[in-house]
């Protein structure tokens, strides 16, 4: 009901709602902050939200798996009022579990895009995705031809055998792919795609995504898949040794000509036990407002989740040229079909 809505009142509005706080009592109001983002950047996020709303923000940080296991742990007793994930999966999987409140809001029914967050039910949505990322393929411009990876298919022809290097398929960016790679092949192609991954290695899965680019450059490896913003960190350092490593690879966003490429979230949610969900609904409101959307793209290399935000980071600029297309699934898709995937990857014997 809120599509309508153009986009441009609805930044306004949450500008509009950040700047209203009330008199003395603002300064006792807290949001407690379950967080799995660790970006030094995110401390201007934290700064002007209170600056703007007198809201103290309260975080504990840990991973995606210890935020979820610890919500289940603490049950009905727990403080948290915001979840912040780095992953669409586990933004599912939370959801699953009952760990998260539904909520109304209108500001952000009408910025963040539909495929960017929860299935909205009669009590509300549950989470909604504030900043994505791309997970793109890395290549050595000395040995492989960009036309031979454009796509993730590509990357189980015999063609690039020995050459592709990726972290544990068990890690979540990766889990996230093959998710939606079920959901435009179907199970059956799927496996068959990760056999043919696993075919072609070049040495065992190991690592995090800056260590499979920097491989690439070493020429240990001839391709890998990376998200976007490690790839960015390494084009916007002034280090030498990185230097060479931007100037050795290319990179590709798959599948231009198809689905187009696939792209990961990060998101919020409401506690399901929260004592302070207005507040909460405020801050994931405020996570939608043009100054936080610049501050995810400048400041952590991500793209804004909502839709006609100009990017100026000149990395993300750089590697995609102003846009690319991203694939249509919604990402709540993708994570109902980790368990398929994980049956897969222990059946083709991908580490």
């Amino acid at each position: 009901m809120f599509k309508k809505t153009p986009l441009w009142a609805c930044l306004s509005l949450v500008a509009a709602a950040l700047s209203v706080t009330g008199p003395a009592s603002a300064q006792e109001q807290v949001v407690n902050l379950y967080s799995a983002r660790h970006y030094q950047t995110d401390e201007a996020l934290y700064s002007n939200f209170t600056k703007a709303t007198g809201i103290k923000i309260n975080r504990v940080d840990a991973d995606d798996a210890g935020i979820l296991a610890r919500l289940k742990a603490e049950g009905a007793a727990s403080p948290a009022d915001v979840i912040l994930l780095v992953d669409a999966a586990r933004l599912w999987k939370g959801d699953a579990d009952g760990l998260f409140k539904p909520i109304k809001s209108p500001l952000l029914e009408a910025a963040i895009p539909a495929k960017l967050r929860a299935s909205e039910s009669a009590e509300g949505t549950t989470w909604f995705g504030f900043s994505t990322r791309a997970r793109v393929i890395v290549y050595d411009k000395l040995r492989v031809k960009k036309a031979d990876v454009d796509s993730y298919e590509k990357l189980a022809d015999a063609k690039n055998k020995g050459l592709l290097c990726t972290r544990s398929g068990a890690h979540p960016y990766n889990l996230a792919l093959f998710g939606a790679m079920t959901e435009h092949l179907g199970e059956v192609k799927t496996e068959a795609w990760l056999k043919g991954l696993v075919a072609n290695m070049a040495r065992d899965p190991k690592g995090g995504d800056s260590d499979q680019i920097k491989a690439v450059a070493s020429g240990e490896c001839g391709i890998a898949l990376t998200n976007t913003y490690y790839l960015a960190r390494i084009m916007r350092s002034n280090a030498p040794e990185d230097k060479l490593v931007a100037d050795r690879v290319g990179v590709v966003f798959p599948n231009q000509q198809s689905w187009g490429t696939h792209v990961n979230i990060a998101g919020a949610a409401v506690a399901r036990y929260s004592h302070n969900a207005a507040n909460a609904v405020r801050f994931m409101e405020y996570l939608a407002s043009p100054e936080a959307q610049a501050y995810f793209a400048n400041g952590n290399n991500e793209w804004p989740a909502v839709p006609g935000l100009k990017v100026s980071n000149p990395a993300l600029l750089a590697m995609s040229g102003g846009s690319f297309k991203s694939e249509n699934i919604p990402v709540s898709a993708v994570g109902s079909n980790q368990i398929k995937v994980q049956q897969m990857l222990d059946r083709v014997g991908y580490k």
